[in-house]
C-alpha cells in the first residue's frame, strides 16, 4: 500500500497543488479501507464510495480508494459535508467516514510551525492520529446495493423527450418510461 506521502502527491498531482480537504479525502479513504479489510488503492470494483460533497475531498479520495466517477466506483451526492461512505459491494458492508467535530480547532495543535489558519489545516490533519481526526461509523445503506450499482450497460429511451437513459436510471410513471428530468427532477429551465 501507498504511503501517505505518495498518495498525498499523486492527489496534488491530479489537483495540480495539495490543499487542506484533499489530505482529509486520502486520510478518509485510507481509514475506510482499512475499516473494510480491503487493499487500496482498488484496482478492481469492489469498492464503491458516496461522497457527500463535490471539490477537493473527491481528488484525494480517489487516489486513496482507486475510485472514480468514470468508472462506475464513486458516486457524488451533494450534501455540502466533507464526508463519505465506502461500500465493499461483494459483502455489503458500509462504513462513513468524516472529520471528529472539532477537528479543524485541533489541527493548529499538531502544527505550531503554520504561518496561518490553511497551513495548519493542511500540515496538521495529515499528522493528527486518524482516530482524533476522523470519525469512522458502520452504517447501513437506506437504498439497496443493487440500485446504486444499477446494470451497467442498459438503455432505455425516454417516452417524452426520446433522449437516451443508461445504467437504469429510468423512471416508470403512468405506462411510460421517463428520464429524471421528464419526471420533474430537472435542474434545468429550456430557454
Amino acid at each position: 500500500m501507498p504511503v501517505l506521502e505518495e498518495l498525498l502527491a499523486a492527489s496534488a498531482a491530479l489537483h495540480h497543488h495539495l490543499c487542506p480537504r484533499q489530505v482529509l479525502g486520502v486520510r478518509m479513504g485510507l481509514a475506510g479501507g482499512a475499516w473494510l479489510g480491503l487493499a487500496l488503492p482498488q484496482t478492481d470494483k469492489r469498492l464503491l464510495t458516496v461522497v457527500e460533497t463535490d471539490g477537493c475531498v473527491i481528488d484525494g479520495l480517489a487516489v486513496a480508494t482507486g475510485c472514480r466517477v468514470s468508472r462506475r466506483t464513486m458516486r457524488v451526492l451533494d450534501f455540502g459535508k466533507v464526508a463519505a461512505t465506502l461500500v465493499d459491494t461483494q459483502t455489503g458492508r458500509a462504513v462513513r467516514v468524516a472529520p471528529q467535530p472539532g477537528a479543524r480547532h485541533r489541527a493548529r495543535d499538531y502544527a505550531p510551525d503554520a504561518q496561518s489558519r490553511w497551513e495548519a489545516y493542511l500540515l496538521g490533519y495529515q499528522r493528527m492520529p486518524a482516530q482524533e481526526l476522523l470519525l469512522v461509523r458502520r452504517v447501513v445503506l437506506s437504498v439497496s446495493l443493487e440500485k446504486l450499482l444499477s446494470k451497467e450497460g442498459r438503455c432505455a429511451q425516454c417516452d417524452l423527450c426520446g433522449e437516451e437513459i443508461f445504467n437504469e436510471r429510468e423512471v416508470s410513471r403512468a405506462g411510460q418510461t421517463l428520464c429524471r428530468a421528464c419526471a420533474g427532477e430537472r435542474y434545468y429551465q429550456e430557454s
